[in-house]
């Protein structure tokens, strides 16, 4: 299943959820793949560190592969490279992304995604989607073409304020373009448990009936050498706090 993580906000852990849910997808035994939609590229830096060559395929040659016509069909698996961990393959990101935006909302490109998801499903087990921080076309692109979406957020007033907007957006998308897909839950990141604010908020987002996933995701300085080392936390340190809360929260994802 095809599975955005989306936030307009940055700086709230998006590659760093997309990427480790990925790894404990990878990690027992299912095929699975990463697109990362986002032109900064943390996705594709965090998994492949400097493997990241120039001339590897990119999703910004897929997208501009959709402007052209040729008699010859180019695959979305062709778009697709290994990363060095077993079962976890990667659809690169690209800073062309940004010249091609315009490009692409001007000739309607909007449902080219949903068509490779359709086609990559049948060799994948798992379809993590990385995004941009903002809702543009790339984001809209994922949304449409995902099944399930998961928000991370971070505990504080700003961001609480910020999930009500990122919410109604979805909803229209879903009303407009894709009925099937299904916020699946708000992850908890960054989330200290001995201060009252972050756990105040969490109290009432529940209250309010919005979907928080548990567990919620501990800060731990562990992360920051894992994206040094290109490592996900399941590789890294598999006994790490962190590494079991990503796994409890991977096993509560629905199949």
């Amino acid at each position: 299943m095809p599975r955005v993580v989306f936030n307009q906000k940055g700086g709230v852990g998006k590659s760093t959820i997309t990427c480790n849910l990925a790894a404990i997808s990878a990690s027992q035994g299912l095929r699975t793949l990463v697109i990362d939609l986002d032109p900064q590229g943390n996705s594709s830096a965090y998994l492949m560190g400097g493997h990241v060559a120039k001339g590897l395929p990119s999703v910004a040659d897929f997208f501009e592969n959709t402007l052209s016509f040729s008699l010859h069909k180019v695959l979305p698996s062709e778009f697709i490279v290994a990363t060095p961990h077993e079962n976890l393959d990667l659809m690169p990101s690209s800073p062309r992304l940004d010249e091609l935006q315009a490009k692409l909302e001007s000739r309607h490109k909007i449902l080219k995604l949903r068509e490779a998801l359709e086609q990559l499903a049948a060799g994948y087990d798992r379809i993590y989607i990385d995004t941009p921080p903002a809702l543009n076309f790339y984001t809209r692109s994922a949304l449409i073409g995902a099944r399930g979406c998961l928000i991370p957020f971070d505990c504080d007033d700003f961001s609480r304020k910020a999930l009500y907007t990122l919410l109604e957006n979805v909803q229209e998308i879903q009303a407009d373009h894709n009925p099937d897909l299904v916020v699946e839950g708000i992850v908890v990141n960054q989330f200290q448990s001995r201060a009252n604010l972050p756990q105040r908020i969490v109290d009432e987002l529940i209250a309010e009936g919005l979907p928080v996933l548990k567990p919620y995701l501990p800060s731990s300085i562990r992360v920051r050498e894992s994206h040094q080392q290109s490592l996900p936390m399941i590789y890294l340190d598999p006994g790490h706090k962190l590494t079991q809360a990503f796994v409890a929260l991977h096993a509560a994802l629905p199949r």
